[in-house]
């Protein structure tokens, strides 16, 4: 039978989602060290996204094809049981035998999270870029209009060895001012390795006023990664949302 995952997670002390070889320590790899003992054979599952280290998730989405005579409500309860607290499954479903997590989710939604008031944030610190600036939310705005929509986003992929399409479709890009936080919700049919993180230091470099908006066509038509802004820290950034 294949079964949906729906899983959350504090990203803080994990290297990321992808299982590695080199480390146990991934949020792939805890969640299928509890299922294959839960059937005493081994487990693959399949995420929708694979966020980086340090990168937190409210709606990371994985399934996994196995044989049990346990029903949802009890797998969930059995991968809770053993899995660390800061991973939690808090949804099991049955689905269709050809339901992928990544091959069939249609959008994205990611948040980054900034904090710019000029106190310490104690309580949100792990789930903030702690820049405590203020920033120039119009010319953010601006800036992320030029990049909504359907282009190659080359210059905004850390990976120099990507063979596949670097085309993708960003559909929205929310830029929220709240007291002593900005927020940035993008939402796309999805997103290259470390994407949405450059995209974030690119818009953080147009509110300081380093860039204009108005560079962002050059950016995207450069097609290098140089062109772009640095990569904002992965602790502000969490996986909202995985639509099929």
């Amino acid at each position: 039978m294949n079964y949906r995952l729906d899983i959350q997670y504090d990203g803080t002390r994990y290297e990321g989602w992808q299982r590695q070889k080199t480390t146990g320590n991934t949020i792939q790899g805890k969640i299928e060290e509890v299922l294959s003992r839960m059937l005493d054979a081994p487990v693959q599952i399949d995420g929708a996204g694979r966020t980086d280290a340090g990168v937190h998730a409210k709606g990371q989405v994985a399934n996994v094809h196995m044989d049990t005579e346990k029903n949802c409500e009890e797998i969930c309860a059995y991968l809770n049981r053993y899995l660390p607290e800061d991973i939690e499954i808090y949804k099991v479903t049955q689905v269709q035998e050809r339901f992928h997590s990544r091959l069939l989710a249609k959008k994205k939604v990611y948040q980054y999270r900034i904090a710019t008031g000029h106190h310490k944030n104690v309580f949100e610190r792990k789930y903030q870029c702690p820049l405590h600036e203020k920033f120039d939310v119009d010319a953010i705005k601006a800036a992320a209009e030029l990049l909504t929509g359907t282009h190659d986003f080359k210059s905004f992929c850390s990976n120099k060895k990507m063979k596949k399409s670097t085309v993708r479709t960003i559909y929205s890009i929310r830029v929220e001012s709240l007291p002593n936080e900005l927020r940035i919700t993008y939402t796309g049919d999805g997103f290259l390795y470390n994407m949405v993180r450059i995209l974030t230091g690119t818009l953080i470099e147009a509110g300081r006023g380093t860039r204009k908006p108005e560079e962002m066509k050059g950016i995207l038509s450069a097609c290098d990664r140089g062109a772009a802004g640095f990569t904002a820290p992965a602790q502000g950034l969490t996986l909202l949302e995985v639509e099929y």
